[in-house]
């Protein structure tokens, strides 16, 4: 049997997080993470097209499936310096475990797959997979790819972003736009032989503000919010009038909106306000980005994350809450998370049961303070089993 200490799981944190593993370029961390499943005793382990590292641990019967899934890259860590500690380091001290990715998310995946091993000798009657993914920091292309192949089917997901020991629901998407004002270029010397888009931008920026006081709100998620996170110019030289000025926009979308919709009811808003006229050309679009996986598949992806949410009275929630108070003598809040993650495609978009529960603070999540409290990794590593039992029954007994 392998050893499925407490310590070890976090032995295995601390290698990953001396690992970098960037949107794309994650590949040493899914071999590292396959092997550890290998070593462990899972049935199956495998690195799916996209660079998903992703096991499978057999259930006794035909049971529901529960999924555990965290993602395999994390963010740039900016000016190593102004860490406290290395962020490539994996260094504990003082009761937490440092660097990039101990809390987002390397920490919760090493306890998520330990957790998951510990099924490999008490057999629910469903399998336990375990899905940790590539490009979540990138819009989820990993789970999106995941679930489309149908390689696997999971009824109910947990996943692993830091929820300091609550269950959480769901989340606002996130929508990227650009919004874009077309001129025509000329030497800066002679400003009056070019159309400026520039001045426009005095008009456009706030009617963002307008927009966004326009979108609602959600009992449960909060309001939708857009708001302009750059303005770049092109050309981008100092002594050329550009002919194109762009804004994007990061737009936090409750869920139901799709990303048509979002395209379009931005449009038509500054559409009606801007008053844009010829010679200049307002233009709303989605943002996208050329993304490459570590294992050379490329696609042009619209850079949209759906929400969703799960309702408080849904069986496999309110199993959950009881099992992770049953298990820490502590009744966690049942809330969302107010960033976007994976659970945005498991739930908002296959429509499949899926809720949050972890160790770690958001408020370190992309930060040089990353960190994630022992203590509570060690309560959450023991409330695992338990939780993957409550939401497997609570799927069974829900299909019946």
């Amino acid at each position: 049997m392998a050893d499925l200490a407490f310590d070890r799981a976090i032995a295995f944190a601390r290698e990953l997080i001396r690992i970098p593993g960037p949107p794309g370029g994650e590949g040493e961390v899914a071999e590292r993470t396959k092997r550890e499943m290998e070593s462990l005793g899972f049935d199956d382990a495998w690195i799916d097209a996209s660079g998903n590292a992703v096991g499978r641990i057999r259930g006794a019967g035909r049971g529901p499936a529960v999924m555990l899934s965290c993602h395999l890259d994390v963010v740039d860590i900016g000016d190593a310096d102004s860490w406290e500690f290395p962020p490539y380091g994996g260094v504990i001290e003082g009761g937490f475990l440092h660097g990039r990715g101990a809390m987002d998310i390397k920490g919760p995946l090493a306890l998520q797959t330990y957790a998951a091993a510990r099924f490999i000798d008490d057999r629910l009657p469903g399998d336990v997979l375990v899905a940790h993914t590539v490009m979540e920091e990138r819009g989820g292309w990993g789970m999106e790819s995941l679930l489309e192949r149908g390689e696997v089917r999971p009824d109910v997901v947990i996943i692993g972003e830091s929820t300091g020991g609550d269950v959480c629901t769901g989340h606002r998407g996130r929508a990227e736009l650009i919004v874009e004002i077309r001129g025509t270029a000329g030497h800066a010397s002679a400003p009056e032989r070019a159309h400026n888009p520039l001045f426009h931008m005095a008009a456009v920026l706030p009617l963002i503000a307008e927009f966004s006081a326009t979108l609602g709100d959600n009992p449960v998620l909060g309001r939708a919010t857009a708001t302009p996170t750059s303005v770049e110019t092109l050309p981008s030289s100092y002594n050329v009038i550009p002919d194109i000025a762009r804004i994007i926009i990061d737009w936090r979308v409750l869920p139901g909106t799709s990303a048509d919709d979002a395209v379009r009811r931005l449009d038509a808003f500054l559409r009606q306000r801007a008053r844009i006229e010829s010679p200049f050309v307002l233009d709303v679009r989605f943002s996208h980005e050329e993304q490459r996986t570590w294992t050379g598949n490329e696609r042009d992806r619209r850079m949209f994350t759906p929400g969703f949410l799960m309702d408080r009275a849904h069986p496999v929630v309110t199993a959950a809450a009881a099992a992770v108070e049953s298990s820490t003598g502590r009744v966690p809040a049942v809330r969302p998370w107010t960033f976007a993650t994976d659970g945005g495609h498991t739930c908002g978009v296959h429509a499949i049961p899926t809720i949050g529960y972890a160790p770690g603070e958001e408020r370190h999540a992309h930060t040089n303070r990353e960190r994630l409290d022992l203590a509570a990794a060690r309560t959450a590593y023991e409330a695992y089993p338990p939780l993957i039992r409550a939401v497997q029954a609570a799927a069974e007994a829900r299909s019946r």
